[in-house]
């Protein structure tokens, strides 16, 4: 479980969830199959709580309702990230900044085209994934020091063989053994085992035509992300989705292990293994603004996709 998980992503269990003894308590409450907001059970107030909430106060009546370990597994899972960067202009001076950035695409953006510009509500699969993954490397600074002391023995017997003469001994199983797959003499003695244990709420695009623009390594920040409404988001064009939950799991599997994979090699040098086990949870469907930033220069396509709720940049391409 992630450090700040509030409930358990399997069985909706809270995690030391606090109670506030001094507020009117009511009774677990267990939301009915596919509704997509709750009311306050004492004054009938309408309550909008983030997932991860368990005990949820409401702003009208001062009640402390506790929603039962069932309840968000009942709720329709469908969310949404605000729009903070709005500006288009202001957005578009960051994309400017993104494409000059370094001394190669100096004066990139002032040579290329726009095409287009704008912003779309986009969905995301979130899928919580843990991920435990088990690297055996060889231990390079022990065999390394093995190296040089067999080099030197060698020279020196080779040394007196050959009547004080020094000759570089290239026969047999020694260098074989150091250029043949990396230095790596069979010992068992010289390999590590290591792991790399990580938590991600990894996003998985739903829409198949955008599957091109799949983010690699980024997350978005959820902390913000209220239950969907589409009256509150009209007058920006919302995507529907084509990919289902099913699908969105098996992907962030494949994902993920290829991320874990790039870390473990960023991390150890001279890998003779690895092998991730990778466990996913219940997704929930995210729409999150998304700037779409399409360039031509001289002919290539630069395209970037900037999070309108954060501000950051998810992923380029043509850059």
């Amino acid at each position: 479980m992630p450090d700040d998980a509030k409930f358990c992503y399997k069985c909706g269990a809270p995690i030391n969830a606090p109670v506030d003894s001094q507020q009117k308590s009511i009774p677990n409450i267990i939301a009915p199959s596919g509704i997509s907001e709750l009311k306050c059970p004492s004054c009938g107030a309408p309550l909008t709580p983030k997932f991860g909430e368990m005990i949820i106060t409401c702003e009208y009546c001062g009640s402390s309702i506790t929603l039962a370990s069932d309840g968000w597994k009942s709720i329709l899972k469908h969310t949404t990230l605000p729009l903070n960067f709005a500006d288009e202009q202001a957005v578009e001076e960051k994309v400017k900044g993104l494409m000059d950035r370094g001394f190669i695409h100096r004066h990139l953006a002032e040579s290329s085209t726009k095409e287009e510009f704008n912003v779309s509500y986009i969905p995301y699969w979130i899928i919580p994934v843990s991920a435990r993954t088990t690297v055996t490397s060889v231990n390079v600074a022990s065999q390394v020091g093995s190296t040089v002391t067999e080099m030197a023995v060698l020279g020196l017997l080779m040394g007196g063989m050959s009547g004080g003469r020094r000759r570089l001994y290239t026969g047999g199983s020694f260098f074989s053994r150091m250029f043949a797959g990396g230095i790596y003499s069979g010992n068992q003695g010289n390999l590590t085992v290591n792991t790399i244990n990580e938590n991600y709420n990894y996003p998985v695009i739903a829409v198949k035509s955008l599957m091109q623009y799949q983010p690699k390594n980024y997350e978005f920040s959820l902390e913000s992300r209220t239950l969907f409404d589409v009256s509150k988001v009209k007058s920006t064009k919302v995507l529907n989705g084509d990919i289902g939950e099913d699908t969105a799991k098996e992907q962030a599997k494949t994902l993920v292990a290829q991320l874990q994979s790039d870390k473990a090699h960023k991390q150890y040098h001279m890998i003779q293994s690895i092998k991730s086990d990778i466990d996913v949870g219940d997704g929930e469907l995210l729409h999150v603004p998304i700037w779409f930033a399409r360039y031509d220069h001289k002919g290539n396509k630069i395209v970037l996709l900037i999070d309108g709720n954060s501000g950051n940049i998810i992923n380029s391409v043509g850059l």
